[in-house]
């Protein structure tokens, strides 16, 4: 049994505010221990319930955060960035993957809600229904055979992730507030919650038939400009003054092509004027 962690940081208790996330900072300095150890709680967990063998995906900004020299059980670290899947690298071949410090989606009520950028998106929809990250990574997941069986974050991710991933352990480490705001759990609930949870989630794990079928991807932004910028890949195309659209035959080629159009529109903007 081989299960995947992707792990975002957003959704780790006591994370309430750009500071605590952005690498570098003296916030994100504080969090990164105990994002770690919601992750090493969740891998600890997993191989308490059975798994062989646990890979970690640091899927956060710079996808360099995690610690691991804080980690205590048998894992390996996917870090750094570029990768082929982004978010969800090393899915294929696993039994089940678990969502780690999730949020909820660009427009959307949540602790620093967003979808890939952190403000210019103002909403993201796929197949027609408003999609945050989780619920990308999880067609993405389907379309490999692999199951959600634990999602971690505020207490609206967890509300999200019933509709994408109904089955999966939910395991709120904060309540929202404000998007700035959250009232939150005590890092050693956290991991005690998590391990639990990871634990009685590998009974969810197992290969399901893949879901190979195509996808249409919508985004919003907040300026016009930028949905111009990114029709310069092809197959993208305006469907509104800051609203744009694409499909593609698999859920593969429609997240690497959602991530082209996110680098796209990052750098559409002055520093000042953007």
């Amino acid at each position: 049994m081989k299960i995947l962690i992707s792990a975002d940081m957003e959704g780790a208790t006591g994370v309430t505010c750009p500071d605590d996330v952005l690498p570098g900072g003296p916030g994100w300095e504080r969090m990164r221990p105990l994002f770690t150890d919601e992750v090493n709680a969740a891998v600890e967990g997993l191989h308490r319930g059975g798994a062989r063998e646990v890979v970690v995906n640091d899927a956060h900004w710079s996808m360099r955060n995690l610690m691991p020299e804080r980690f205590e059980w048998p894992v390996t670290v996917v870090s750094g960035r570029h990768k082929d899947l982004s978010m969800m690298q090393g899915v294929q071949g696993v039994d089940a993957v678990v969502f780690l410090g999730y949020h909820a989606g660009a427009g959307l009520e949540g602790v620093l809600a967003h979808t890939y950028l952190a403000n210019t998106i103002t909403g993201v929809w796929l197949d027609s229904v408003r999609a945050s990250e989780g619920r990308l990574n999880a067609a993405v997941a389907a379309e490999f055979g692999v199951p959600v069986i634990m999602v971690t974050g505020d207490d609206k991710t967890i509300e999200d992730a019933h509709a994408y991933a109904p089955k999966a352990v939910g395991i709120a480490v904060k309540d929202y507030v404000s998007r700035y705001s959250a009232a939150c759990r005590t890092p050693k609930w956290a991991v005690r919650a998590i391990r639990k949870g990871a634990a009685e989630a590998v009974a969810l794990a197992g290969r399901r038939e893949p879901v190979v079928e195509p996808h249409r991807i919508e985004v919003e932004f907040d300026a016009e400009h930028l949905a111009g910028a990114v029709t310069v890949i092809p197959g993208v195309e305006r469907v509104a003054e800051r609203r744009i659209g694409f499909e593609l035959p698999t859920m593969y080629e429609a997240i690497r092509c959602f991530k082209a159009v996110t680098t796209i529109a990052s750098a559409a903007m002055e520093e000042q004027y953007g």
